[in-house]
């Protein structure tokens, strides 16, 4: 799981610098949700992986948390969210 989730957030992240091009913010609506389930991935992963090896799924989180606050304030400057 933590592996995925890992995979799961460098995906989002390079998502989101594409979304930065001018003209495809409009990716943000879609990156949103597609960050929140790699990061509920990642949660399940905390929860089933011995204390020793949550590396990779905290990374994963921490990656997908980022893009996450990221979208929604890219979103929020741009009018997307009022």
């Amino acid at each position: 799981m933590g592996l995925i989730s890992l995979i799961w957030g460098i995906v989002a992240l390079l998502w989101m610098l594409l979304a930065f091009i001018p003209l495809l913010g409009w990716g943000n609506w879609f990156l949103i949700p597609f960050a929140t389930v790699g990061a509920i991935i990642a949660a399940i992963g905390l929860l089933f992986t011995h204390a020793g090896k949550h590396g990779r799924a905290r990374t994963g989180l921490l990656l997908n948390g980022i893009v996450i606050v990221v979208g929604v304030i890219r979103l929020s400057l741009g009018g997307g969210i009022v």
